[in-house]
């Protein structure tokens, strides 16, 4: 019961709970065609064309006739941030249930123009016949109120069995401008009259302005204005190449007290001398199990500080007249964007309009919620016009927040049959969540120019989300049946470089950590790495895509490396309520280490579009053999060093592996998040393979020429 006394509203599926009106998702176009909101926003892992399907499945009418509307505060409904892998467990479902009902309500209203029952409709690319006689389409039907109402959730979606357009590949929407080079990105976005602002970034973090040559910039030509408020400089020009001049000269002549404040080491064990808030997230105890204990195995892993390296640098545009703004941005979170930033520039929520645009690049939070600030403060120094800023390079790498450095400790015993009977894993880390808005009850802003204003709102400690998702704890549980187990996280509040979201989270870390130190048991249990899972497995699903990935690979039991080359396997099921994925990869070690085949299985339940699914597994297996052969952010303890590509290579079009993707569809199951499943068990297959190919083990990303030399020495 409410607390009116009143019944509780029926919960509905999705964010249709939370956005109840159907006409906030859909619209019926008296000129044919429908017109999707929705609130999730695309940004290269194809939700949007997905989105389509699903519309166009629930209402039979062809994929042509969907629109789809960018995201947008003004009209759009609030799904949050466009995270974790919950596009369509979440915005998928809510439009699948509001097609639904949209559907059930055009054919209740026919069936009452035609004057027959609704057990004699049919419906074909949204025209209506009775059996009878008599035909309608959608068109003539629609009308300004026919979703002007709450979701009933009465209507029940169409059974899997009747699908033709859901489970089939169809193009994506987003492909043909960025494969023509067509403006696609808020990097390309124009408007009449705009003008270009920068910002003059401190050159270090804790970095204390102390002069400023404001005057000889603004009389540079096409400087419209000089900005600035504590320790937050910008600058706004006619062109940007004044701009960029500007900018230049700025950073020439300003003068800055700098402090120390970053770790004295690259190596990660710095966070294990950090003061932590240790908690056991998960603990079974059979004392039973534990008494046959026989042999015991323990094992370090790190994982350094990464860079998203978007392609594309954090981008937007803002517009103020009066009091009101538009934001145009590549936020993953419009409406926890405008929220903070209400706050920061002192007006309502409401006078504040931000609008989506795919930016050029990014799997977890980056710059572009920052930028978007930094539009609004320069925006004010030129009201009625837009404002475009545009982050440098070095600007990205160098204050962009960063996936977190982690370090996770195993333990485990087997038996004398070799089956695991203890099991232990603790993991250290900041928190990997600082996105806008998440600590709001705090007077706090994770956006980056509200710590350097004369006024600062200073960052709150990156927050570590509670299981089942979790932080850095993210998949340290594992999906292995172990008769004794612990798990602890140690979280450490202080976090001395910027960090967020990075795409997966904690599960890279843990899953590499957890993934590999079973192949370190099945090595000294004497069994082959596919069958010492199995063993341990009692998941049915678990268990399937391990066997169809090594089918898929043609995996041979106790395979052996010669040398140079060798494959390895890694699973996890992503947060442990995600897709289920295994990886297996072979790799090539000549000084460096290349992945030159991987083939993967991915059960995402119900699967929508098939290609879609393909693409993002792809992707991230090439993305975490990136992170884990490749990437770490260098710094010194004044300054961060990495500033360019240069100082951050990442893998190369010609070092991305050949791919093998099998899809496993379970139509009578839920639609599962797949973005993200498979960025841990890619790294452990990797450090298992290389582990197969030479004999040794690599526990400390990335796994650089260096570190095999000194390893195999």
């Amino acid at each position: 019961m409410s607390a009116a006394g009143k019944p509780a509203p029926r919960k509905l599926p999705g964010s249709l709970d939370t956005n109840r009106r159907l006409d906030r998702w859909l619209r019926i176009n008296r000129n044919e065609t429908i017109t999707v909101y929705p609130g999730k926003v695309e940004y290269g892992q194809g939700i949007l064309t997905a989105f389509t399907q699903i519309v166009a499945e629930e209402l039979d009418v062809k994929l042509a006739r969907i629109q789809v509307a960018r995201t947008d505060t003004s009209y759009s409904p609030d799904e949050g941030t466009t995270a974790g892998s919950r596009s369509l467990q979440e915005g998928g479902e809510a439009l699948r249930h509001a097609s639904a009902e949209a559907r059930q309500l055009l054919l209740d209203k026919a069936a009452r123009q035609l004057g027959v029952s609704l057990e004699q409709l049919t419906v074909d690319d949204g025209l209506i016949t009775a059996r009878s006689g008599g035909s309608v389409s959608y068109w003539k039907l629609a009308s300004d109120d026919l979703l002007a109402r709450e979701a009933s959730g009465d209507a029940a979606p169409k059974s899997p069995a009747l699908h033709t357009i859901v489970g089939a590949s169809a193009p994506r929407l987003d492909f043909p401008g960025k494969m023509t080079g067509a403006p696609s990105y808020i990097q390309d976005l124009d408007r009449p009259g705009m003008l270009h602002g920068r910002v003059v970034r401190p050159p270090s973090y804790g970095a204390r302005l102390l002069e400023l040559d404001e005057a000889g910039v603004r009389a540079m030509p096409g400087v419209r204005a000089v900005v600035r408020d504590g320790n937050f400089v910008g600058v706004v020009t006619d062109r940007e190449d004044q701009a960029v001049r500007a900018l230049n000269r700025l950073r020439r002549t300003t003068q800055w007290e700098e402090q120390a404040t970053l770790p004295e080491t690259l190596d990660p064990r710095f966070l294990l001398q950090e003061a932590s808030k240790d908690e056991v997230v998960s603990e079974i105890r059979d004392d039973t199990a534990a008494a046959g204990a026989a042999t015991r195995l323990q094992a370090e892993y790190t994982r350094p500080y990464i860079a998203h390296a978007s392609l594309g640098p954090s981008c937007a545009l803002a517009r103020m007249d009066g009091n009101r703004y538009h934001i145009w941005t590549h936020s993953q979170g419009v409406y926890p964007l405008r929220k903070d930033l209400a706050a920061l520039l002192d007006t309502s929520e409401e006078n504040i309009v931000v609008e989506h645009h795919e930016g050029a690049g990014c799997y977890g939070h980056n710059g572009a919620d920052d930028a978007a600030l930094d539009a609004a403060l320069l925006a004010r120094a030129a009201p009625g016009n837009v404002v475009r800023v545009q982050w440098m390079r070095d600007d990205e790498f160098a204050w962009e927040p960063y996936g977190p450095a982690m370090v996770v400790r195993m333990d485990a015993q087997l038996d004398g049959s070799g089956n695991v009977v203890d099991w232990r894993h603790d993991v250290w880390s900041n928190g990997h969540t600082a996105r806008t808005n998440w600590q709001s009850a705090t007077r706090n802003s994770t956006l980056l120019a509200a710590r350097h204003l004369a006024q600062p709102l200073p960052p709150p400690a990156p927050a570590n989300p509670p299981l089942p998702a979790g932080g850095a704890q993210r998949n340290a549980i594992p999906l292995y049946v172990f008769p004794n187990q612990r798990i602890t996280n140690h979280y450490i509040e202080r976090a001395p470089l910027r960090v967020a979201a990075l795409r997966s989270l904690g599960a890279h870390t843990n899953v590499f950590a957890l993934e590999s130190f079973l192949d370190e048991l099945a090595l000294v249990a004497g069994a082959d790495p596919v069958e010492f899972r199995l063993r341990h497995l009692k998941d049915a699903r678990a268990r399937a895509v391990i066997e169809a990935a090594a089918t898929l690979a043609g995996w041979r039991s106790r395979e052996k490396g010669n040398g140079t080359r060798g494959r390895g396997i890694g699973f996890a099921r992503y947060k442990s309520q995600a897709a289920y994925a295994a990886v297996i990869v072979e790799v090539e070690i000549a000084g460096d280490v290349r992945v030159c085949r991987a083939w993967s299985a991915i059960d995402a339940g119900l699967t929508v579009n098939p290609d879609g699914i393909i693409n993002q597994t792809e992707g991230g297996i090439i993305q975490a053999a990136s992170w884990t052969l490749k990437e770490q952010v260098r710094y010194e303890p004044e300054r961060v060093l990495t500033r360019g590509w240069a100082d951050y290579p990442i893998l190369t079009f010609s070092e991305a592996p050949v791919i093998e993707v099998k899809v496993v569809n379970r139509p009578d199951e839920m639609t599962l998040g797949a973005a993200e499943a498979v960025q841990g068990p890619t790294a452990a297959a990797i450090g298992n393979a290389v582990c197969n190919a030479i004999g040794v083990r690599l526990r400390d990303m990335p796994f650089t020429r260096e570190r095999v030399l000194a390893a195999l020495a």
